[in-house]
């Protein structure tokens, strides 16, 4: 069958079909890519249009996530329904959809508590990604249905056995749904084997398989990201201690980013910025370093070299301005300084390790920016034991880009009376 991306509604895999027919609370744990966002935008879309004065909410823990489905629901109005969509004053925006039937679709970012969503009252919620989620969050939305009586449908890759979406999946009151993506005729089957061979099994059955395991455990519990990411945005203060730690986008993937902290003392450290970029060529990330340098003059840079990283390490150790203050921070022997006279192997777990130590010791912390709360949430580990070799402890994460920067940096800040740091270019 061939598939039209752009118009997904004319190629419904069977079990969209049957959750579109669903009514009442409905639990969907799908692997990776299978769909459930396309389920979730027109069963919204077909709900709006078809019943008169719904208030539709659409939530996800950061906006992006929140504006993707609610930019995926506007697009199957605009096709199917584009003669009820309210214009002028009433056109819809980023975050609000009007129809002429009465009907409001909003959309919003729910953040570590929710609070922002209190007041609200819903005929029907639709929760995307929600695995991340603490159970307050649904504290703080759940009254919002009450009065209408209405419903909510939650979707997610899984995310071990813990939270509101895993004790969904044993409520009576929902209708499951669970989809493997190998199930899904959209995948490429060699993609999936390839994705087999460089994952673990445990990491592949939940991340395509969608299979809740008792083995994976994050690494940062969200009482310890709560006591963590707790600062706002400041202004800039000249003549501090600012380190780096930058992960530029791998091949596939598109987001760079750019993790600041300031260090005051050898137990107060603190972030004062958490930046990404997307689809940037290697000379453009390279220049936001330099650029970021000017205005930060860093002690030191720390940059995954790996991959794509590699051209912009290149590029920043031939820089004047940057060549002192670059470091190479992969998972290999690399080294330290541009005159490759020290090296040492840097395991990315020992560098998560350190930031963990640091938080759970109360020396760091972090601004409470949505995207970083939701990398630090991805994070899981496992231990892999492996037959005739030492038990394997391995991290990894399914939106790690801002930790893997984060991480950088504090080991920047850990190892700095050991790496002869320059105080200052001459």
């Amino acid at each position: 069958m061939e598939y039209n991306l752009l118009k997904p509604w004319e190629t419904l895999d069977p079990w969209q079909k049957e959750y579109l027919e669903s009514e009442g609370n409905n639990f969907l744990l799908t692997g990776r890519q299978s769909g459930k966002s396309t389920a979730m935008s027109i069963k919204a879309g077909e709900l709006a249009a078809n019943k008169p004065n719904q208030d539709i909410l659409i939530v996800a823990f950061t906006e992006k996530q929140a504006y993707e489905l609610f930019l995926k629901v506007l697009n199957y109005l605009e096709a199917r329904y584009g003669h009820l969509i309210c214009l002028g004053r009433e056109k819809p925006t980023k975050h609000e959809i009007r129809l002429k039937n009465g009907s409001i679709l909003r959309c919003h970012a729910c953040g570590q508590t929710g609070s922002g969503l209190r007041g609200y009252s819903l005929t029907k919620l639709f929760v995307d990604e929600a695995a991340p989620m603490s159970k307050e969050i649904f504290t703080s939305l759940m009254p919002a249905l009450s009065v209408t009586r209405g419903t909510i449908d939650v979707s997610s890759t899984p995310r071990g056995k813990e939270g509101f979406f895993y004790e969904c999946s044993l409520r009576d009151d929902f209708k499951k749904f669970y989809v493997s993506a190998e199930d899904c005729p959209r995948h490429d089957k060699k993609f999936l084997e390839q994705q087999k061979r460089t994952m673990s099994n445990l990491e592949y059955a939940q991340e395509y398989l969608a299979v809740f395991l008792d083995e994976l455990r994050r690494i940062f519990p969200d009482e310890l990201i709560k006591k963590t990411c707790i600062l706002s945005r400041r202004d800039f203060m000249s003549g501090r201690d600012y380190f780096m730690g930058v992960d530029v986008a791998r091949m596939g993937e598109d987001l760079s980013t750019f993790q600041i902290l300031r260090k005051i003392n050898d137990d107060n450290i603190e972030q004062v910025e958490s930046l990404s970029t997307s689809k940037q060529l290697i000379t453009q990330t390279a220049d936001k370093v330099i650029e970021l340098n000017r205005v930060y003059d860093f002690l030191k840079i720390g940059v995954d070299d790996g991959g794509a990283g590699a051209g912009v390490f290149d590029n920043l150790i031939k820089e004047e301005s940057t060549r002192r203050k670059t470091i190479a921070l992969n998972n290999a022997t690399k080294p330290l300084d541009r005159d490759g006279k020290k090296s040492k192997r840097v395991l990315k777990e020992d560098m998560y390790l350190n930031l963990l130590a640091y938080m759970e010791r109360g020396k760091l912390k972090l601004l409470n920016d949505d995207d970083l709360i939701l990398s630090l949430k991805s994070m899981q580990f496992e231990y892999q034991k492996r037959e005739g070799l030492e038990t394997r402890f391995r991290i990894f994460g399914s939106y790690s880009h801002h930790v893997e920067g984060l991480i950088r940096a504090c080991w920047l800040i850990a190892q700095s009376k050991r790496l002869n740091i320059w105080i200052k270019s001459i």
